[in-house]
């Protein structure tokens, strides 16, 4: 499983990239070097809370969505998602959420 500052990094890289940002362009927004950016997004650090309240305004994402990176972990943390999801729901909600997923699964193979 892909270590948390990786997947946090990857996600960054991606919400700069769709905002059309260079590295430098946006470590000017937040404050902080080239460099810096460079080795948050590699995953090699991880920022303090302020800096990510920075990186979420300039990037005009809640800061929430930061940590949106479900779709870039590998197969067993996607897994263990779906389990989490199905989990917080009550028996009914269950046993619908599975209709559905059954059938979306079953339209992809097609």
């Amino acid at each position: 499983m892909k270590a948390t500052k990786v997947l946090l990094g990857e996600r960054i890289r991606e919400l700069r990239r769709s905002r059309g940002l260079t590295q430098e362009q946006f470590a000017d927004l937040i404050g902080v070097e080239q460099k810096h950016v460079s080795r948050l997004e590699l995953g090699k650090s991880f920022p303090p809370i302020e800096r990510l309240e920075k990186i979420a305004e300039a990037l005009q994402v809640p800061l929430r969505n930061i940590f949106d990176f479900v779709h870039l972990a590998d197969q067993e943390a996607r897994t263990a998602s779906l389990d989490e999801m199905m989990k917080q729901l009550n028996e009914e909600n269950q046993k619908i959420a599975y209709k559905v997923f059954n059938c979306l699964v079953r339209s992809l193979q097609d």
